[in-house]
């Protein structure tokens, strides 16, 4: 081997060594806002603070558990809240898996979880309108955002790729 070739093979070998590690990174994050509220569009003057899912909800939480009943899930996080809890548990049902809580606040601590114990995993994540987006940014999906009102949006996030894909389901 010439003393270039030589050279050209040390600088492969430090740029592939250089590069992020797909391995660390999920196989793919499933993110979803939590399904419709009890208490959305209700014309109630107060909110409740955790409200459970309205008929619409239950409906699109069963929806989103027959979409990703055989897409290999391995776990679901979840945040403190009754309508993520009840969004995600016809899913965990079908699959036997225990949700796992994840402070709604703590955006950081679910991503070091997803990259520490379930690093190669598929994993769904079920959150809120307001947390999501840095989420999913934070995963290498870019900028998205999500209105109040919408509830038909499943990002398919590949982390180590940085590519998202975003569709809309109906019940």
């Amino acid at each position: 081997m010439s003393r270039k070739s030589g050279w050209v093979v040390a600088l492969i070998t430090l740029a592939c060594a250089s590069l992020p590690a797909v391995a660390s990174a999920q196989k793919l994050v499933f993110v979803v806002r939590h399904a419709e509220r009890a208490d959305a569009g209700s014309g109630q003057m107060q909110m409740q603070t955790d409200p459970p899912l309205s008929p619409a909800g239950e409906e699109r939480a069963a929806k989103l558990a027959a979409m990703l009943k055989d897409a290999g899930v391995q776990a679901i996080f979840v945040t403190e809240y009754r309508r993520t809890l009840d969004t995600a548990r016809p899913l965990a049902a079908k699959l036997g898996l225990e949700l796992k809580k994840n402070a709604a606040s703590d955006t950081d601590g679910l991503l070091r979880e997803l990259r520490g114990r379930h690093a190669g995993e598929i994993v769904l994540v079920v959150g809120h309108s307001n947390t999501l987006p840095a989420l999913i940014k934070m995963l290498g999906g870019g900028d998205v955002t999500i209105a109040d009102d919408e509830y038909d949006n499943l990002f398919i996030i590949v982390p180590g790729a940085r590519t998202m894909t975003r569709i809309r389901f109906t019940p």
